[in-house]
């Protein structure tokens, strides 16, 4: 076994997928590339990476579906890889679940930084530190705060979930409406703000004054330290 992060690389142009896993490695990561959109989802979980860096256009299957319906099941880190600027806004509006995106073409030093930076902010996550004081529990279905267990339903359990991934973040409300369920069913907006009124009272039950779940007004929430 070995502690080395593990990259996906899905793209499908090739001399830039060889570049990509040639910086990585050097940088002492592990690499891995498929070409192809479908099989991406069941590769993940079967054998999930470290980090998914994913194109936005694949053959096979679109990085936008990939990511969808990763996030209902997972918060991998996802970078999304573009050349098609007028879709930044709704990456970053993230309203796909990305932790980052690339502009393509793309410095391979950049590129590499980059993931450096989401795995440093996963794995302070997922240890405990200083913006991490949530741990996520995925096989069982469980979160901690604090070390207390948190007794959640699974819709809260999946937002909170996504927040502890993403710390800083916002997320709008129809993002949080998709990430409640894993089933097709409407969420509303009032919906979502119970499951959050309802995540604050439970955290606080463990920290008085603790106030993580940020509202940002127009927009979402967020969780923060």
């Amino acid at each position: 076994m070995t502690d080395t992060p593990r990259i996906l690389i899905v793209e499908d142009e090739p001399k830039l997928a060889a570049l990509a896993a040639d910086y990585l490695v050097a940088a002492g990561l592990r690499a891995e590339v498929t070409e192809r959109g479908d099989g991406v989802v069941e590769m993940v979980r079967q054998n999930p990476p470290d980090l998914l860096l994913l194109d936005l256009m694949l053959p096979g299957r679109s990085g936008l579906e990939i990511c969808r319906e990763i996030r209902a099941f997972s918060s991998l880190p996802i970078i999304m890889t573009t050349a098609r600027v007028e879709e930044i806004d709704r990456l970053l509006g993230l309203e796909l679940g990305a932790d980052d995106y690339i502009c393509k073409p793309y410095s391979p030093r950049e590129m590499t930084a980059r993931v450096r930076a989401v795995l440093r902010r996963f794995a302070s996550t997922e240890r405990g530190e200083p913006g991490g004081s949530i741990r996520i529990d995925e096989a069982g279905f469980q979160a901690r705060f604090h070390g207390a267990l948190l007794d959640l339903t699974p819709a809260e359990f999946r937002l909170l979930r996504l927040f502890a991934a993403s710390p800083g973040r916002v997320f709008s409300r129809e993002q949080l409406c998709r990430n409640a369920h894993e089933d097709e069913r409407v969420v509303t907006d009032r919906a979502v703000d119970t499951h959050i009124k309802n995540l604050r009272r439970k955290l606080r039950e463990v920290r008085p004054e603790a106030d993580p779940l940020v509202s940002v007004y127009g927009v979402g929430y967020k969780y923060q330290e």
